[in-house]
């Protein structure tokens, strides 16, 4: 039955106009203009389509909400405060204040209601196109016949600018092929972006664009009046199962205002006689601020209990689901309290030094096919390089349409093709959604394509890995465009983010413990090409704390700290030193984010004081300072070859390694040298 809309369903609307507008003008920031044309639509879904428990933000089989961009974030939160989430008046009076429940963007952390971090134009969208993936594998992998578990849909507001970023073409270009029925998405087509008329830069016809990606179509010419013709589009949308749609909405950005439709409401506050003509217009009292009528309330509160009554149904029926379906139904609550299956650690290989020597790649693989079936939560892929990354495990069907004949929704291998970008953003969704840990293959160098989506893993605590092959020189013939130089010291930079170059089998277990068990924490593994010999001393339970003493001897000379394949070389290296009489220690240190969490006595028993530490690792030594006195690393690009010699070009062998050890002990001698762990100053965490 189609929605009936009324006078209260316009009051709704322009009181969400208004809260934009009262907002921005006391922060003296943001954007009103797209939330002033997009409250109709926005209406609309919540009050009339989206299922919801603002009680229960994280109820499993709720419709999902994304807003692709932060331009209309005041949009999201007066929606928030309207429906009944924890988001008060005073939170929206203090938009964009330090600390506040209501910043600058929406983010997951920080705002309760919000999904997914935004702001970067086109995560979002492509964010949504994860939780579509989630829902559709979630629904295939649970629902049974009369237990209905998964069926809500994901919906996102998305904008000109989200629609000319390229993550957002290869995340809907993706989407399209997935046959994802259910995510929907509006794009707001007001004809404005930050330098005025979109006509300057984008005169395609996006519709057709997105109909060429596989989507329905659909085009409501009048978005800020026409209130059942939204409806309907959405009940259209809706009724197609075997396409994402994209419902284009032309409306005014800033609607009411005297700038209406200009570029000069997009990113400024109302003044205030301006602001007085829109409350007038819309029947407001200009002298008052963040007024929301109690019909408003009460109209919203009607909607938000349905959400909760349908969250009671839910819980009934899973209840005799778990009677009928009792693995599955105890598989889908391990994931909704966000847990391991117990003992899934014990799978992971250990190593000793009579196995064969394995790129970290080949190892990453083995684990793969360890824990995969043993963590059901795992859903992974690669970016067209399945057969270089090593990603697919064994038993691994694919997550397909079915009718593509490739594979199941309830597959859990992702073909991303080509789409780095876009790969990142829809891991983010994917973890977004609850229970999926999604990890995504490609070189280490091409992560940086992905940049933008592994900042937003970072900054939104979630749990996504990067299996990062090809982590170096060391692949030799393809040259310096494909070998990483300053990654490494890019993704270290960022906050709240592990990067792991494991040196062995066993540092290679340790970096996916880390990466399983942190669950805010997003990873990367960088791992080798070449084959990389277990070496004596290693062992998970070491390797888990970041960085450990791999050989260890006293009164030493020099210690050497390496990552990933240059701890075989150092360790040989040491052992030319000592043939000379020099006494030296070595470090791994695979990941520095989880070293530098443990304790200061920790780790100056690792990097002690009295005699120079020395760094090695065939990257930038960008950021090396912090543990070592000396650094041998390269700081230019690398060189194409067989790996060997491009090792042997840079003097990253033993010999070389040695030699620069000599150096650094004989230019240290006689300095009294503490160890550079040690800091005067507390920095900000």
């Amino acid at each position: 039955m189609a929605p009936s809309f009324d006078k209260v369903d316009a009051l709704s609307i322009n009181t969400i106009r208004l809260l934009a507008v009262d907002a921005t003008i006391k922060s003296n920031s943001g954007h009103p203009g797209a939330p002033m044309g997009l409250a109709p639509v926005s209406h609309v879904l919540f009050n009339k389509f989206m299922s919801f428990n603002p009680k229960n933000p994280k109820f499993i089989n709720r419709d999902r909400f994304v807003l692709s961009n932060g331009h209309g974030c005041m949009l999201l939160y007066a929606l928030l405060h309207l429906y009944g989430y924890d988001l008060s008046l005073d939170d929206l009076k203090n938009f964009r204040q330090l600390g506040s429940k209501t910043p600058g963007h929406p983010e997951a952390a920080d705002t309760p209601g919000v999904e997914v971090t935004t702001g970067p134009l086109g995560q979002g969208v492509s964010n949504a196109v994860g939780l579509a993936m989630a829902e559709a594998h979630y629904a295939a992998r649970f629902n049974k016949p009369g237990y209905e578990l998964f069926n809500n849909y994901t919906y996102s507001i998305m904008g000109d600018g989200c629609v000319m970023e390229g993550v957002a073409s290869e995340a809907c270009s993706t989407a399209g092929h997935l046959q994802l029925g259910n995510l929907i998405v509006f794009y707001d087509d007001n004809h404005i972006s930050i330098d005025g008329d979109t006509d300057q830069a984008l005169t395609e016809d996006v519709l057709k664009r997105y109909e060429a990606y596989g989507w329905h179509t659909v085009w409501v010419k009048d978005g800020d009046h026409d209130l059942a013709g939204i409806a309907a589009a959405i009940e259209e949308a809706q009724s197609v199962k075997d396409k994402p749609s994209i419902i284009k909405i032309t409306t005014t950005i800033g609607f009411g205002s005297k700038l209406q439709g200009t570029h000069g409401v997009h990113g400024n506050p109302l003044k205030k006689d301006d602001a007085a003509h829109v409350k007038e217009l819309f029947g407001f009292d200009p002298n008052e601020s963040f007024v929301v009528p109690q019909e408003v309330y009460d109209l919203a509160a009607k909607q938000a209990a349905a959400g909760a009554a349908a969250e009671e149904a839910w819980n009934q029926l899973f209840a005799k689901y778990a009677s009928d379906y009792p693995e599955l139904a105890a598989d889908l609550t391990l994931r909704i309290e966000n847990k391991l299956p117990e003992g899934w650690e014990k799978s992971l290989p250990v190593y000793s030094t009579s196995d064969p020597a394995i790129a970290s790649r080949k190892l990453s693989e083995t684990v793969l096919n360890k824990i995969c079936d043993i963590v059901p939560g795992l859903i992974g892929g690669s970016a067209d390089l399945t057969g270089s990354n090593f990603t697919r495990w064994k038993t691994a069907v694919d997550f397909q349409p079915p009718s593509t004949g490739f594979g199941e929704y309830s597959g859990r291998y992702v073909r991303y093709g080509v789409r780095e970008h876009s790969m990142g953003a829809i891991m983010n969704g994917l973890a977004a959604y609850g229970g999926l840990i999604p990890f995504g293959g490609t070189f280490l160098n091409f992560v940086s394509y992905a940049a933008g989506a592994v900042r937003l893993s970072a900054l939104s605590d979630v749990r996504v890995i990067w299996v990062a092959t090809h982590d170096s020189i060391g692949l030799g013939e393809d040259g310096p465009t494909h070998q990483p130089i300053e990654t490494l010291a890019h993704f270290r930079a960022l906050p709240n983010i592990m990067v792991w170059r494991p040196a062995d089998g066993n540092e290679t277990s340790a970096a996916y413990y880390k990466a399983l068990t942190e669950t805010h924490t997003p990873s990367i593994l960088a791992l080798s090409r070449q084959n990389l010999p277990q070496l004596e001393g290693s062992s998970i339970e070491k390797a888990i704390k970041g960085g450990y003493v791999l050989k260890e001897v006293e009164n030493a000379d020099v210690t050497i700290v390496s990552t990933g394949s240059e701890v075989y070389l150092s360790l040989e290296a040491t052992q030319i030193l000592e043939s000379k009489g020099l006494k030296a220690r070595l470090v791994s240190l695979p990941d520095w984010l989880t070293f530098d969490k443990q304790s200061e006595e920790y780790k100056l028993s690792v990097f002690p004081d009295g005699h120079p530490i020395l760094s090695v690792e065939v990257m930038t030594t960008l950021g090396w300072q912090k543990y070592s006195h000396e650094q041998f690393g390269i700081n230019r690009f690398g060189a194409s070859g067989p790996y060997l010699q491009v090792y042997k070009k840079f003097g990253f062998t033993p010999e070389g390694i040695a030699e620069r050890a000599e150096k650094t002990i004989e230019f240290w001698k006689g300095i009294p040298l503490r160890s550079p762990i040690r800091r005067a100053f507390t920095q900000v965490e």
